[in-house]
């Protein structure tokens, strides 16, 4: 790979090293007994589409210390994206999200493999759970047998266990603030550890850990990759609900239907009158709600300037990591792409 970043280039290297990894796995396990090829079928599935953001991250993450490109550190970045398809998988089943990337998610696909059983529904969202728990111990194994020597993988090692403490607690955030009260702060924070943090920042410290990164270039690491960590998500919530889902795979309807608390609902929450709330109350939370009710809440952000403000906190944290980063003394190389990321990761459709 030449120092010219091609996101396109990249991403076709990750999605070789996945495919090639996840199906002997898949195939390994579906070995064990016939009856495991449905769930098998799943842990493809998993890995089948995805921008590599986090890969790309973690890659840039060990150029900017200097180190040349390399076959086996791209390995080690895949196993970022089987963290993030092991989440998508557990994200899904918990907020029962019946699509994604214009695909039934995996606990409705299952469905089909178990009709014929007993407690169908139960049995299937139990199958998948377990599928991302498996993605997650292949990302483990992955990034173990990348090819790099033991010395720069101990260096990494540490941020794996802050990698998962992070995510799992932004999930049980998310649990918790699901219905309660819409709370701007609140939601920004359940961002940052659900999202924020394992999309770009730990992808970035565990590149730089494994070149050998030193204490300033940690700190601006993180410096660049929390704020924009929190403009990726916060644009994501913006096109869940506003997005056109034919680009998103996402069905529009799912955080207002589970009441989800994303920056946007606290916003819109903060800038409403009584009869405002009254409607909202009436709608957030419905299993019920139809394209009316969806229409009802899109006017009501739009007529309050929720969705303005939204992009406002995207395009500050964008100018924050962006600052940040031009803070950094990395490879010309490294900085360009870094900056191309911040703007992929934020301007998007999808």
């Amino acid at each position: 790979m030449t120092d010219r970043w091609d996101p396109g280039a990249f991403k076709s290297r990750v999605d070789d090293v996945l495919r090639r990894f996840v199906a002997q796995e898949a195939d390994l396990f579906a070995a064990i007994d016939p009856l495991l090829a449905p769930v098998a079928e799943q842990l493809e599935a998993a890995v089948t589409d995805g921008k590599r953001l986090r890969a790309a991250f973690c890659y840039w993450g060990w150029r900017a210390v200097g180190q040349p490109d390399s076959d086996a550190l791209v390995r080690a970045a895949a196993s970022m994206e089987l963290v993030h398809a092991a989440a998508v998988v557990h994200d899904d089943l918990i907020d029962d999200s019946p699509l994604r990337h214009g695909r039934p998610t995996p606990h409705i696909a299952l469905r089909a493999a178990v009709t014929d059983r007993p407690h169908a529904d139960e049995t299937a969202r139990s199958l998948a759970m377990l599928v991302g728990d498996l993605l997650m111990s292949l990302a483990g194994q992955l990034f173990a047998t990348c090819g790099l020597p033991a010395a720069y993988l101990a260096r990494a090692r540490p941020l794996w266990s802050m990698l998962a403490r992070d995510l799992i607690a932004g999930e049980c955030l998310e649990i918790l603030r699901t219905g309660v009260g819409p709370d701007t702060a609140a939601s920004l924070k359940v961002i940052r550890y659900k999202t924020a943090k394992y999309t770009v920042e730990q992808p970035l410290l565990i590149g730089g850990a494994l070149a050998g990164a030193g204490e300033r270039l940690r700190a601006g690491f993180s410096a660049y990759g929390l704020p924009l960590g929190e403009a990726f998500q916060l644009r994501d919530d913006l096109l869940g609900l506003f997005g056109a889902p034919e680009h998103t795979g996402k069905a529009n309807a799912d955080d207002v239907r589970g009441h989800r608390p994303t920056a946007l609902l606290a916003e819109t929450w903060r800038l409403a009158r009584d009869d405002d709330r009254k409607r909202l109350e009436a709608l957030l939370g419905s299993r019920d709600l139809d394209a009316e009710g969806l229409d009802t809440v899109r006017a009501v952000m739009c007529r309050l300037g929720s969705p303005d403000r939204i992009e406002h906190m995207i395009g500050a944290r964008v100018t924050e990591a962006l600052d940040a980063l031009h803070e950094l003394d990395v490879p010309a190389p490294a900085a360009g792409a870094l900056t191309a990321l911040a703007r992929s990761a934020t301007v998007r459709r999808s």
